[in-house]
């Protein structure tokens, strides 16, 4: 085993320290198949088990993959697979981790608008504002969330970082939305939000970074006091 990673943990944690120590060395490479699981463990100076536990971790992770017939392969670590886990950290939390996460959305958000507003296409403003007038054509809930579940995301990649995306989208699952909105929309705060998206666009329209980070700060700062005001 590598002398460079270090030596604690269960042997499972360190096979999975000298895989990613592999990869990041550049001794796998994405998309590059691994050596037989015999292979691996004499490298690894492990069992055939520790090593096919460290395999499964991995593969958990997003950073191998199994290919039927083929054998284990490197993913191509791309942002939006290793962190889609995240979500269901959103997904589950509640009370003050809600909150909290909640906030780090409000950094996150701005942060990528403000990006957005320099870096947006016409073609995706363009798609931002067709969700805007779909979240102001209709009354249905669900419909609704779609279209402002496809705004954000739209000007997260607008924002041209691929990480920032990922870490956005974890942090704005569906059924997390859903949970917030649920509650902050029966106080009647879904006209107040059509309006803060608005905003939003709009500043992302003038190429304006500080506005766009502003608007879109004021917009997750609604919910997040809401929440707060709950005992959340």
């Amino acid at each position: 085993m590598d002398d460079a990673v270090p030596r604690r943990g269960t042997v499972t944690q360190r096979a999975v320290e000298e895989i990613k120590a592999m990869i990041s060395g550049g001794r796998l490479e994405p998309g590059g198949r691994l050596p037989t699981e015999r292979e691996l463990a004499v490298r690894l100076g492990i069992s055939r088990g520790s090593t096919r536990e460290a395999i499964r971790t991995l593969t958990a992770m997003g950073v191998l993959e199994a290919r039927h017939g083929s054998g284990i392969y490197v993913t191509a670590l791309r942002a939006g697979d290793l962190l889609e886990t995240f979500g269901v950290v959103a997904d589950l939390s509640r009370g003050p981790r809600l909150a909290e996460l909640l906030e780090v959305r409000r950094i996150l958000e701005s942060t990528a608008a403000a990006l957005a507003a320099a870096r947006i296409t016409e073609d995706q403003l363009a798609v931002a504002a067709e969700h805007l007038a779909a979240m102001d054509a209709t009354d249905d809930p669900e419909e609704a969330l779609t279209h402002d579940l496809a705004f954000h995301r739209t000007v997260a990649s607008a924002a041209g970082n691929e990480t920032l995306a990922a870490l956005l989208d974890g942090l704005s699952t569906r059924t997390f939305r859903a949970r917030v909105r649920r509650g902050y929309e029966e106080g009647g705060a879904l006209a107040r939000t059509r309006r803060e998206h608005t905003a939003i666009h709009r500043a992302l329209a003038a190429r304006d970074p500080e506005a766009a980070r502003a608007a879109a700060a004021a917009h997750v700062s609604g919910v997040e006091e809401w929440l707060r005001m709950q005992g959340g």
